[in-house]
């Protein structure tokens, strides 16, 4: 897990990249967090030539490293660009493959399944693209397990993200992957972004926009965020909100990408998560706080959106990082 500042984060820029995935992993990985007391991240761009043409045209990059910074990288993101069926140059992917080799963690937003794809890395691997890209990229690699209607797909050393937006809940995913859920908290809302849109969720396909937009669901989460120990359903979060059930559901579809549901759960366990890192050992409390009801709950939810384990979850991100407490491991 990084500690500080010093897990290198590198992104690499090719001729024609998207500045957007840029602009993201540079507000993720990249920004100062003086009010955290340290950065999370040690970041940099590289690219292979000393001018980067990006997409379009909009701009020409210059004055970044090159691609020898690729080397130093603990986690390096790989170049995406909308013009798929273009190779990419053998030197970004040597760059690429040798920082697999070595056991960097490798991360495509967007359109950057296909440079891993054109690795070598993801064949008999799990990968997400952008649903436009689905069927080329099984044309392609017909090898990679691509899952096209999810946000991101975390296949423990490589992950990707569908699309452009999703750049950011791919990010979030991994601060909070490595820093727990109180610090990716901040930074979602540092981002004004939220934070529970989770990977296995659908990608917005051709969706329609509604005629009239809905009102805002801003005072029904923050009531219901005040509230999560209490035994909260969507049928009682339709009555507060004064609209029936299947209204609820296409406002949170329309404005959160989700559902009440599964936004009540994703918020509970990352109250859970912090309760967990501010010290409460004891389970059974900390599922009754966050409205998760029992320990073996807990326990499910936690390893589903984490990973880990109440206790390797603890040992992790918690007040005594690293310790295990006496009796802790059958928690």
């Amino acid at each position: 897990m990084p500690q500080g500042s010093s897990h290198r984060v590198v992104l690499v820029v090719d001729e024609n990249s998207n500045p957007f995935e840029m602009s993201c992993a540079i507000e993720i990985f990249g920004l100062s967090r003086p009010e955290l007391g340290r950065d999370l991240y040690d970041f940099r761009l590289c690219a292979a030539d000393p001018q980067t043409r990006m997409r379009d045209g909009f701009f020409t990059l210059t004055g970044v490293a090159g691609l020898e910074a690729a080397e130093q990288a603990d986690t390096l993101i790989v170049p995406n660009r909308p013009d798929t069926e273009v190779p990419r140059a053998e030197r970004v992917l040597d760059a690429v493959r040798r920082a697999h080799a070595r056991g960097a963690r490798l991360v495509g937003f967007c359109s950057g399944a296909f440079t891993l794809a054109e690795a070598g890395l993801l064949d008999g691997r799990r990968a997400a693209c952008h649903w436009m890209w689905a069927e080329a990229f099984r044309a392609r690699f017909p090898r990679v397990r691509l899952e096209p209607d999810v946000l991101f797909v975390d296949d423990g050393d490589i992950l990707t993200a569908s699309g452009s937006a999703s750049a950011l809940d791919l990010g979030l995913h991994l601060v909070r992957r490595d820093h727990g859920a109180e610090i990716a908290g901040h930074v979602s809302r540092r981002l004004v972004f939220g934070l529970h849109r989770d990977g296995g969720q659908r990608q917005f396909v051709e969706r329609p926009l509604p005629t009239v937009p809905d009102e805002s669901l801003g005072p029904l989460l923050a009531w219901a965020q005040e509230r999560l120990g209490e035994p909260l359903t969507v049928a009682g979060l339709a009555a507060r909100a004064a609209v029936s059930p299947a209204t609820l559901h296409r406002r949170f579809r329309s404005q959160l990408g989700t559902t009440p549901l599964a936004w009540l759960t994703g918020e509970r366990v990352a109250l859970a998560c912090r309760l967990i890192e501010r010290g409460e050992e004891r389970l059974d409390v900390v599922a009754a706080r966050s409205g998760l009801g029992t320990a073996a709950n807990l326990r499910a939810r936690l390893r589903r959106e984490t990973g880990l384990s109440p206790s390797d979850y603890r040992r992790r991100f918690g007040p005594t990082a690293g310790v295990l407490e006496s009796g802790d491991a059958g928690r």
